[in-house]
């Protein structure tokens, strides 16, 4: 049997950021699942607070100089990497001058949100799909942590689809105890076009109306194979809408190594 491989897409990974639930689990997971015998990968942005010289990232030239369209704007993709020793564990950064370089993460200095957040996670999102493919790396779970993934799953099912290296993938969402209050622009679906996400998909998203923080939660679920809640006390609506899904869920578990190998039984369910 071949080794299985894991894509993790977070949009915040201990030692790079502060530490957070989020950051945490996208820190330890990868190495916990790869000690378990998984290959994996773990992507993230290149927020402009990260010290690149402090954390030795450096540009993979052969990977980087795409240009992605986003409403009709070209955006040149940068991808870096880093290394963290203590996990034998590669971390990939998706960077752009426009997005990422010269700001902070998900909010200013003063604590506002940006405005482009949406065109920023579209950007990031196709970012490491690109990114896949120029590696020639095909995995067979791709599990998404935080809001800034969420938009993955869409484009995992329906924008890749038919692309060798994510047709067979199957996709897990973890939901966690965070929101944001700025929401999406009202033409963020419009923005959301790309190979098979036509019309059809596009209208579909429109209908949900205003692209909320519990909106873009049940776009996640709708596209995703699996869910885990990886904290005690997420978004109740949330939880409601996906216990009436047909899709496998996993639930909180407290312990580290417990819920690990939890996760690791679950993505063997998952790719049966």
């Amino acid at each position: 049997m071949s080794q299985k491989k894991i894509l993790y897409i977070s949009q915040e990974i201990y030692p790079y950021l502060d530490e957070t639930p989020i950051s945490n689990t996208s820190r330890y997971l990868p190495q916990a699942i790869q000690e378990k015998g998984k290959e994996i990968r773990a992507f993230m942005p290149k927020y402009g607070n990260i010290n690149e010289r402090r954390n030795q990232l450096h540009e993979v030239i052969r990977l980087s100089g795409m240009n992605l369209i986003i409403d009709d704007s070209d955006h040149s993709l940068i991808i870096k990497v880093a290394s963290i020793q203590a996990a034998r564990m590669q971390v990939y950064f998706i960077d752009n001058e426009d997005f990422f370089q010269n700001r902070e993460t998900l909010v200013d200095k003063n604590g506002e949100e940006y405005d482009d957040n949406d065109e920023r996670s579209i950007f990031f999102v196709r970012g490491v799909m690109e990114t896949i493919k120029k590696l020639r790396w095909v995995p067979d779970i791709i599990h998404c942590h935080g809001w800034f993934t969420a938009l993955a799953p869409l484009f995992i099912k329906r924008g890749y689809a038919d692309d060798p290296c994510f047709k067979n993938a199957k996709v897990i969402y973890s939901f966690f105890n965070e929101s944001f209050q700025k929401h999406f622009n009202q033409h963020t679906a419009d923005k959301l076009r790309f190979e098979g996400i036509g019309d059809k998909e596009i209208e579909k998203v429109k209908s949900r109306g205003s692209m909320d923080y519990v909106t873009l939660m049940k776009l996640a679920a709708d596209y995703s194979d699996g869910i885990v809640q990886a904290e005690k006390n997420v978004n109740q609506e949330v939880l409601n809408y996906v216990k009436q899904l047909n899709v496998p869920f996993l639930p909180y578990e407290a312990d580290f190594d417990k819920n690990a190998e939890s996760i690791n039984t679950f993505y063997e369910k998952i790719d049966a």
